[in-house]
């Protein structure tokens, strides 16, 4: 009988043998030595302390970078020079300056503050300190620092930018056309003359200042930035996209540059590179507040809400009171439901602009949203009781009174919001007369926007040709001031000289193409029968503002006047794809652009739309207008010659719509 085997019994144990490692020859042997003898090496070289610049060579590099503009690496070299040679006072007010040159006011001050305790004279470095001071928004530290070096350039440029920041524009700017006078070539003094006057609207005179600033000073990144806001202020994004890229071929970490660069970008719709420029920023300046605000809105329009909340925290208090911000952060909110969040975010912005339709509109739904009827109501009736108030508006307040229990006027808010707008645009009166405005503007002389408001005053009471008289006053104290030239336009249009008034709103355009600019302009020329020069105006603008819905949507009505069926199909349909199916007008003429293309089945399409702007706006006239003939397309003709004959009751006075019914009704 076999042997068992129990495997738990102690037995005969088998020796486990392992393989022989295989034997390398001699070559391979070498080339492990040589390799693992590499290695050793590069890790000696990375973890040994990198050799001290020389200080004298660092400084040369440092002062050569500095004169070719290149801010950022003139830093990096003071910084090496001074690792070498701490006590170099010549390096620490060359790393002053770069710091001052790239904005950044704290750095500098330290700088300045290691050069005062090596004993350099105060009076040499008063003036940048002073300079330090305002771009740490200390005002009064930078005036008592330029008080201690009277005459000196740096002294005077800053106290002149402090000054202008509070509320004293006209006196800064004649300090620096003082000093200009005895030293012309000051680039730097140009430059801020360009950025005082670009912030009071003074464009003509801030595109002369930043022009003379670029040309004393070609290499500058900081004449080369302004130059670039100036030309994106009169011309457009895509106008100064190369004056940007300029100021950051010289100085590639330039922060301002690269901010507004950013900030560029992303009106001409280039979200990518616009992410690209802020994560350069966040390099050139780590904890940038701007960059992340930038990346903030990025996220939002990518629609990932709670990335865009994160960004905006991480920017911090630093970006608060920019406008953008405090709007960004409210429909942050808004979203979530954090209604009480969103008004306080939104309040302080309407009581600084009270004047804003579209923010007015976002507080007042917000404020109705909380229970707050009569604060949402006085938020929204200014807006509700003009002509041109938008059905959204209308609805709300309708709401509101609903809310209220005021059955009556809430009816007659929803029968507005069902006929829609049916007029211009026109601005917010005063509250005051033009007595007590007139006087108030001899008061401050010097500020421009209290003569505007005497003349939306006279334009309110009536007084057209007072407004025409005061504007033309108003237009030769401050022709440059685009406010000025458009003032007149209103009140040429609301005179009725149409023609005159484009010619106004066209050297405002001059100035500063922006939205209202734009579409005041298009409006006149339209309104003086000469519509080419409408469709040129539009055309300019959006090869400047591709990304402008408003400006796209009003090129979709033009093509439609305009028999261009097809391209306004387009043009229509992929602002609807953006803005929604809740534009009764958006709607309406889509339902006019597919009735008019010779393609298959475009008259069913033509309906749809018109069935729906007519459930938007069923008491509109171009609604009912619009519906009837898409209806006519689609081979419904009894039903379009009702809507036509409702559209001819609602409004009997159009051409249009009457040669659209006599067309229907053949």
């Amino acid at each position: 009988m076999a042997e068992r085997r129990y495997p738990l019994l102690p037995g005969r144990r088998r020796r486990l043998r392992l393989p022989r490692p295989p034997r390398l020859r001699r070559g391979q042997a070498v080339a492990l030595a040589v390799l693992l003898l590499a290695t050793l090496l590069a890790a000696w070289l990375a973890l040994r302390p990198p050799p001290r610049a020389d200080p004298v060579v660092a400084l040369r590099d440092a002062r050569t970078a500095y004169g070719l503009g290149n801010y950022s690496a003139a830093r990096n070299h003071a910084l090496a020079a001074l690792a070498s040679r701490p006590q170099s006072q010549p390096a620490l007010l060359l790393l002053a300056r770069s710091y001052l040159q790239l904005g950044d006011g704290l750095a500098a001050e330290g700088a300045l503050s290691r050069a005062a305790a090596l004993h350099e004279p105060a009076a040499r470095l008063a003036g940048l300190r002073a300079r330090a001071r305002f771009l740490q928004s200390d005002w009064p530290g930078a005036f008592d620092a330029a008080a201690t070096a009277p005459g000196d350039g740096e002294a005077i440029r800053a106290a002149a930018r402090a000054r202008a920041m509070q509320g004293g524009s006209a006196t800064a700017a004649q300090d620096l056309l003082a000093w200009l006078a005895r030293a012309p070539r000051d680039a730097g003094a140009w430059t801020d003359l360009g950025r005082i006057r670009l912030d009071a609207g003074e464009i003509a005179a801030a595109a002369d200042a930043a022009t003379r600033a670029q040309r004393l000073a070609p290499g500058d990144p900081v004449a080369l930035a302004l130059q670039a806001e100036v030309v994106r202020t009169r011309y457009g994004p895509i106008a100064a996209l190369p004056w940007f890229e300029a100021a950051l071929a010289r100085d590639a970490y330039y922060h301002p540059a690269l901010i507004e660069y950013a900030a560029t970008l992303g009106e001409v719709g280039r979200n990518v590179d616009m992410l690209a420029a802020t994560r350069r920023a966040l390099a050139a300046r780590p904890g940038s507040p701007q960059a992340f605000y930038l990346q903030a809105v990025l996220a939002a329009r990518a629609g990932r809400g709670a990335l865009a909340r994160d960004l905006l925290q991480r920017a911090g208090d630093a970006v608060a009171d920019l406008p953008g911000a405090a709007l960004l952060a409210g429909g942050l909110d808004y979203a979530r439901g954090q209604t009480e969040r969103a008004i306080g975010d939104w309040r302080p912005l309407a009581e600084d602009q009270p004047l804003n339709v579209s923010l007015r509109r976002l507080l007042g739904a917000a404020l109705l949203r909380s229970g707050d009827i009569q604060g949402g109501l006085d938020q929204l009736r200014p807006i509700a009781l003009r002509d041109d108030a938008d059905a959204y508006t209308l609805t709300l307040v309708a709401r509101g009174f609903e809310a209220r229990g005021d059955r009556v006027a809430a009816a007659r808010f929803l029968d507005r919001a069902a006929i829609g707008a049916h007029g211009g645009a026109i601005a917010f009166t005063s509250d005051d007369d033009a007595a007590t405005l007139l006087a108030a503007a001899r008061q401050a002389p010097g500020d421009p926007n209290y003569l505007l408001g005497v003349i939306r005053a006279q334009l309110a009471a009536g007084d057209t040709a007072g407004a025409i008289a005061r504007a033309r006053t108003l237009v030769a104290a401050s022709p440059g001031a685009p406010a000025a030239q458009i003032a007149l336009g209103d009140a040429l249009a609301v005179s009725g000289r149409y023609a005159d008034a484009a010619q106004s709103y066209a050297r405002a355009a001059s100035l500063s193409f922006d939205e209202p600019t734009m579409l005041r302009l298009v409006d006149a020329w339209g309104r003086a029968d000469r519509p080419r020069d409408a469709a040129a105006a539009l055309s300019l603008y959006l090869g400047q503002n591709p990304q402008s819905l408003v400006g796209r949507r009003l090129l979709g009505r033009l093509q439609v006047q305009g028999g261009d069926e097809d391209a306004a199909i387009e043009t229509l349909e992929a602002v609807r794809r953006i803005a929604g199916n809740r534009d009764a007008a958006l709607l309406a003429d889509l339902a006019l652009a597919y009735a008019g293309s010779d393609a298959d089945g475009d008259g069913a399409v033509a309906s749809r739309y018109g069935r729906a702007a007519y459930r938007l706006a069923p008491m509109n006239a171009a609604v009912c207008d619009a519906y009837a003939v898409a209806l006519a397309a689609a081979g419904n003709l009894d039903g379009a010659r009702q809507l036509a004959a409702k559209a001819v009751r609602l409004a009997p006075a159009d051409p249009v719509i009457a040669a659209h019914a006599r067309r229907i009704a053949a």
